[in-house]
């Protein structure tokens, strides 16, 4: 069923559903949207398939398709890591991601040697926890927390990472069961 047109402004008519039983509720919903849209001062433009194809290409300039296959609209689908930047900065998430990056890429933000022999552990705040197999690994660690600081500053972002705490390694605890004994602990005199 055709809509009849307004005579004075050529777009089409429409009418009220619960006065006019002819419509049913997509057609009152159509009418809906319509008028939403011409509120907003937008066109209605006929389908490509209304129009035979060389019509509506003659319609359309090379300029115009141009710009139209070039702007990204609400509507054309977009890059997966521009959506997820756009979510972790609206959400405020950018704090943790970078912590999460420092632990993801430890090995290539510290390099391969100190990777090998040092590896973080936690986050507190902005400290970073490293903990060292042997205590000429934490030495040299702590000399260069500096300049690994600045590393972190230039990749990361400034103030991710503040201070870095190194760990030296873990002793082997001689506890064995739920009491224990006060004393020197353990000693070389075995035997």
């Amino acid at each position: 069923m055709a809509e009849p047109e307004d005579p004075k402004t050529g777009a089409p008519e429409h009418r009220d559903p619960a006065s006019d039983p002819e419509l049913d509720a997509a057609q009152a919903a159509l009418n809906r949207m319509r008028e939403a849209a011409q509120s907003r001062g937008e066109r209605r433009v006929r389908s490509a398939a209304a129009l035979n194809s060389s019509q509506a290409k003659q319609r359309q300039s090379a300029a115009q398709r141009a710009a139209r296959k070039n702007s990204p609209s609400g509507r054309d689908p977009q890059g997966l890591g521009g959506i997820v930047s756009r979510m972790v900065a609206e959400r405020g998430w950018s704090a943790p991601v970078a912590v999460g990056s420092v632990m993801a890429q430890w090995d290539s933000l510290v390099g391969a040697d100190i990777a090998a022999h040092c590896r973080p552990e936690s986050f507190s705040g902005t400290v970073l926890h490293v903990r060292c197999d042997s205590t000429s690994w934490a030495t040299q660690l702590r000399l260069l927390s500096s300049s690994l600081l600045a590393r972190f500053s230039a990749d990361l972002g400034a103030g991710v990472v503040t201070k870095i705490h190194v760990l030296g390694p873990t002793a082997p605890n001689w506890r064995k069961g739920g009491r224990t004994v006060q004393g020197r602990g353990p000693r070389d005199t075995y035997g």
